[in-house]
């Protein structure tokens, strides 16, 4: 599987890097570290997690986020990393659903 990063998400990420590292250097390596292992497990295994409106949702352990992604034959796309708790839904139009 080839992994694939929707512009927004990596902005997304980095908003949320940036965000930990202004309260904690360590919590901003560890919400990284996080990340990559939830795209490590996606790509694993990418129909592992449910389907719901064309989307599939994978839901970070230690912090409040998901990595929300689908596939496309031999591709996972990133859509987006958003928060769990704030403005659901926002990545929609990035989906093309």
């Amino acid at each position: 599987m080839q992994l694939e990063l929707h512009p927004g998400a990596i902005a997304d990420a980095r908003g949320a890097q940036l965000w930990y590292a202004e309260r904690s250097s360590h919590a901003a390596e560890q919400f990284m570290a996080e990340l990559d292992r939830a795209l490590e497990r996606i790509l694993e295994s990418p129909n592992r997690w449910p389907k719901k409106t064309g989307v599939r949702r994978y839901v970070l352990r230690r912090y409040p986020f998901v990595v929300v992604y689908r596939t496309r034959g031999s591709v996972v796309e990133i859509i987006a990393v958003a928060h769990a708790r704030r403005r659901p839904g926002y990545w929609s139009s990035r989906s093309g659903s």
